[in-house]
């Protein structure tokens, strides 16, 4: 969200009012940090932070703590205390009251607590918006000054989280390795081709574009959307192939233009609904007050339903507005985190009630955000749910959340083919515990997985400014370039349904390891493996899970 629509709404809100409340509210800052160590216990000042930081000086108190810490790094510590993060209260207020926020303050209060071990969920929302409330802003100096009560970090549990992420970033480091490996062993048994002389998948093709948006309502669920419509402005012979892609939670089908424009370009009719409940709106409206969720646990089924009502609006208009060209026995489906749990169900993958519960159980410390959104599914009533659609003929899902929900179980009920994307730097949904994982259980002989390294989920360069910031000052963090991650995913795409829905042999070359090696740029190569050697992979993630 841009700045200025940002101050608009929080004035319309009465920002005024929520500072003032927020202003008498009384409270106790903390004063001092114990640190918590088995039956050790230290502490430290906040007061001695606040000199380091302003004034750059280490008191005796604060001493015992960086006289192992060398200078650079005392002067990035120094920094990282006042170093501002421009986000709005309201909307930390607003996410932090709902259950994905709940869900990840209990998290942090583990390990963040107030004195006798207390989980120290509510000190630290209420600290967050506090300090993004006073001029300072939010920094983590101004944090621990707002905290209402004294504070106990509990470091067994501390160094478990760093532990955890230093194996999440070994683990990863290991999947990009072995993929390379493989990718190089299949290179090696695939036919040498000069891709240099092929068309390259990278380009837009040449039957340009038409545009349309559609007004659409399902009366049988009581729902309404809109969807929008790539068509090509010139027929390819035969049937036309169908696409139709699902958006990710809090996004909206517009985000994915570009992908539609792609496809339709190549002759593809490419349709992306919104999905109520679970876009960009819903976020909006929560931001705003209007809705408490980040998104309606109802969506899990809503968003297979709005996909195979979409197939069936094709049908109806497929005689009067295409001149009955669709191909609708055979629909490709694709879709981004959310959008690929739905497009794994509607191929066939079924969810596993007790697998679920097991992973959310267990879940204290793992960087894989999306279980915070599959967890939310266990507020259904646990059903055998079928969300199969017998017109869909394959599947392509990009970071896809779905492990936790459908497990080995519900994934090896899919016997259509298959296309996982992941992102070496996702830590929404990565492919440590996501996509290796549900590539080797599924069964289905047609499976490829690629990695695009450098991508991390989104497309960083549409979010919010302030967002981008806080991304860009993460040390040693560099992302790949937007364009170049567009250039990926088109080839991919175009070349996974021109197989499986266009039925055309002629770019089977294209989903080859050796077309990845081919497009790839250092340093952020695209790498892809199919499903003839899940054996050697399987060995590296037993690895890690054990």
């Amino acid at each position: 969200m841009s700045q200025n629509k940002l101050h608009l709404q929080l004035a319309s809100l009465g920002l005024g009012a929520f500072c003032a409340f927020y202003s008498v509210l009384p409270s106790q800052a903390a004063e001092k940090i114990y640190f918590t160590y088995g039956s050790l216990l230290f502490s430290l000042r906040v007061s001695s932070l606040k000199t380091f930081a302003t004034e750059g000086k280490v008191n005796q108190d604060l001493k015992f703590y960086l006289k192992l810490v060398d200078p650079k790094q005392q002067s990035k510590f120094q920094k990282a205390l006042t170093q501002k993060a421009d986000i709005s209260p309201i909307l930390l207020s607003r996410f932090f009251n709902s259950s994905v926020g709940e869900k990840i303050l209990d998290r942090f209060g583990r390990t963040l607590q107030i004195p006798g071990g207390v989980n120290g969920k509510y000190g630290i929302r209420g600290a967050l918006v506090q300090a993004a409330l006073d001029p300072q802003g939010l920094t983590l100096l101004n944090f621990l000054q707002k905290f209402p009560t004294e504070i106990q970090v509990d470091l067994n549990r501390g160094l478990a989280v760093a532990k955890d992420v230093e194996q999440f970033v070994t683990a990863t480091e290991s999947i990009e390795s072995e993929m390379r490996k493989i990718s190089t062993q299949q290179i090696a048994t695939q036919p040498v081709r000069d891709f240099s002389r092929y068309p390259d998948l990278r380009q837009m093709g040449n039957m340009g574009v038409v545009t349309e948006k559609w007004q659409l309502e399902d009366t049988s669920r009581n729902r309404k959307f809109f969807a929008l419509v790539y068509k090509p402005q010139r027929w390819r012979e035969g049937k036309t192939p169908v696409i139709i892609f699902s958006h990710g939670l809090a996004s909206k089908p517009e985000d994915f233009g570009q992908i539609g424009e792609y496809m339709a370009s190549y002759g593809y009719v490419f349709v992306i609904p919104q999905h109520p409940g679970s876009d960009y709106i819903q976020i909006q409206d929560m931001i705003a007050g209007y809705k408490r969720q980040v998104f309606e646990v109802q969506e899990f089924i809503d968003r297979p339903k709005d996909i195979s009502y979409i197939i069936d609006e094709l049908t109806r208009r497929n005689q009067a507005e295409f001149g009955g060209r669709l191909k609708l026995d055979s629909v490709g489906v694709a879709g981004h985190s959310f959008g690929g749990y739905t497009a794994l169900a509607l191929g066939g993958a079924k969810i596993d009630w007790d697998n679920l519960e097991g992973e959310c159980d267990r879940y204290i410390w793992r960087i894989n955000l999306s279980l915070l959104l599959q967890c939310q599914a266990l507020e259904l009533p646990q059903t055998n749910y079928t969300f199969k659609d017998p017109r869909v003929g394959a599947i392509f899902a990009i970071n896809p959340a779905n492990s936790a929900i459908f497990g080995q179980k519900g994934l090896s009920q899919i016997s259509l083919p298959v296309m996982l994307g992941s992102g070496s730097y996702d830590p929404a949904t990565p492919i440590v515990y996501e996509q290796s994982r549900s590539f080797l259980w599924l069964t289905t002989p047609d499976k490829y997985l690629a990695i695009l390294e450098g991508q991390a989920h989104v497309d960083v360069s549409k979010l919010d400014p302030g967002i981008q910031d806080i991304i860009n000052s993460v040390p040693g963090l560099t992302l790949a370039d937007s364009q170049l991650l567009s250039e990926y995913t088109n080839a991919l795409f175009l070349g996974f349904f021109e197989v499986y829905i266009a039925k055309n042999d002629n770019y089977r070359p294209y989903l080859e390891s050796s077309y990845a090696k081919f497009i790839s740029q250092e340093p952020f190569e695209l790498l892809t493996i199919d499903g003839t050697s899940s054996e050697q992979l399987s060995d590296v993630v037993k690895q890690i899970e054990d």
